[in-house]
């Protein structure tokens, strides 16, 4: 994991003699990069090195822009409260099943019957809140070279509202970059029979698409209100659709090719702006979200046999095909044209995120691509790449640097800055066999 903070002197940070890949624009083999109150000062194979910088020999060394998980829960140390239920009007969430005290045929607080009653549902909650810098994995993220992640609340079918954030700072404050990365939706159901509504797929479906016609209709009705206060009766404050409508957009989970069109139209009927993530299965879809003109996040958790399976049990053809094709799915999504992103999904050491990484190249991405995967699209899809994703003049300083080139076989990840402070990553300790995983948006999906 990342070492401890190393203070930079008063002044500016200058890394000499470097390979600089800006991913805007073409490497320069010999380049500088001048970091300056958090933001890049100038960088250019011609630079001049200001007389009051801390200097950083770069002979040997490839200077890359930071890399941004584009789905996660990075930065929030507890998991937002698992919310079963929450009213008619987005009110305290109720559990979705009898608590253990009250006898079945007599809840306290009764399962969710349909729609109306809001299960599952935090829309309201905003991962800019929920932001500490005390997330212990901060440290375990940036060894791996990642300086901002996309993060979300990740408990429920409509879990809250994610932000970017930077991996480093004292204070909430200091970490959040811009609010508004869109809806985190899963497709949760209702544990066990009679657990209440939705306890299918098609339920969760019927229930995203009710809270979407719900929040157009809430829409109308305070547009109308604010038009004719006088004598009409104001509309109910609903804060969960007041979440769902703060959302510019909404993050859906997709895994097979029938569910990227099911998707596809249904964000197509309800006229909502949508990322598809996860997409192990992304490989058979490419043509579909080409013709859609959609965007799509790509989990690096490939699929895999699961650690407690029989293993006398055969695997049926379908999923060894899955596992062998997964890691081809961005390149061919690439080839297609279709823009996408790559995202973490709870890979948690650097051996294994760029393992996961070399397999996506191995099936045919080109390290351009992949690096461009990590760091400029994001931010376009997030619309932040005015200040994050390249290395360029007047941009946040966030940068990695490397001896050897990013995802290969035994590169050493030798700097991190974070908001042009400067981190030294140490050795990892191996990954314990059994270690349970922090738990991430979409890394089943």
């Amino acid at each position: 994991m990342a070492g401890a903070i190393f203070a930079a002197p008063p002044g500016a940070i200058a890394i000499r003699n470097a390979r600089v890949i800006p991913v805007s624009g073409p490497a320069i083999q010999k380049g500088t990069v001048i970091l300056r109150d958090g933001l890049i000062e100038a960088v250019g194979a011609d630079v001049m090195v200001p007389a009051d910088a801390w200097v950083i020999e770069g002979d040997g060394l490839t200077v890359y822009p930071g890399l941004i998980d584009a789905l996660s829960t990075f930065g929030i140390p507890d998991a937002a409260p698992a919310a079963s239920g929450g009213g008619a009007r987005g009110g305290t969430p109720q559990p979705a099943a009898p608590t253990p005290a009250q006898p079945a045929n007599q809840p306290a607080n009764p399962p969710a019957r349909g729609p109306e009653d809001r299960p599952f549902t935090t829309s309201w909650l905003k991962a800019a809140d929920l932001v500490k810098p005390s997330d212990r994995r901060l440290e375990s993220v940036r060894a791996e070279g990642y300086t901002t992640a996309v993060t979300f609340p990740n408990h429920g079918i409509f879990a809250g509202q994610g932000a970017i954030v930077d991996l480093a700072g004292e204070t909430t404050g200091e970490m959040v970059v811009a609010e508004g990365a869109g809806q985190y939706v899963t497709f949760t159901t209702s544990p066990g029979f009679g657990g209440g509504f939705p306890n299918s797929l098609m339920g969760v479906l019927a229930y995203v698409r009710q809270v979407y016609l719900d929040a157009d209709h809430y829409k109308q009705a305070k547009q109308f209100y604010a038009g004719h206060s006088r004598g009409t009766p104001r509309p109910e404050f609903d804060r969960a659709l007041e979440g769902v409508l703060e959302s510019s957009r909404v993050l859906l989970p997709a895994t097979r090719r029938i569910d990227v069109d099911r998707l596809l139209r249904f964000t197509n009927e309800l006229h909502i702006e949508a990322l598809l993530y996860g997409l192990p299965e992304g490989y058979r879809s490419a043509d579909l979200l080409k013709n859609a003109a959609a965007t799509a996040l790509v989990s690096l958790k490939w699929p895999e046999k699961a650690k407690d399976s029989d293993p006398d049990e055969p695997d049926n053809i379908r999923m060894l095909e899955v596992r062998d094709h997964a890691p081809s799915t961005p390149a061919v999504l690439a080839r297609s044209g279709v823009r996408f992103a790559l995202y973490s999904g709870g890979i948690d050491h650097r051996a294994d995120l760029f393992k996961a990484v070399k397999r996506a190249i191995d099936a045919g991405l080109t390290p351009e691509d992949a690096l461009r995967a990590m760091t400029l699209t994001p931010a376009e899809i997030y619309g932040v790449a005015d200040r994050l994703g390249t290395i360029e003049k007047g941009k946040i300083a966030n940068l990695v640097v490397t001896k050897g080139d990013l995802f290969m076989d035994k590169t050493e990840v030798k700097y991190v800055f974070v908001d042009g402070v400067k981190f030294e990553p140490v050795e990892e300790p191996p990954a314990r066999a059994g270690a349970p995983e922090a738990s991430n948006p979409g890394e089943n999906q």
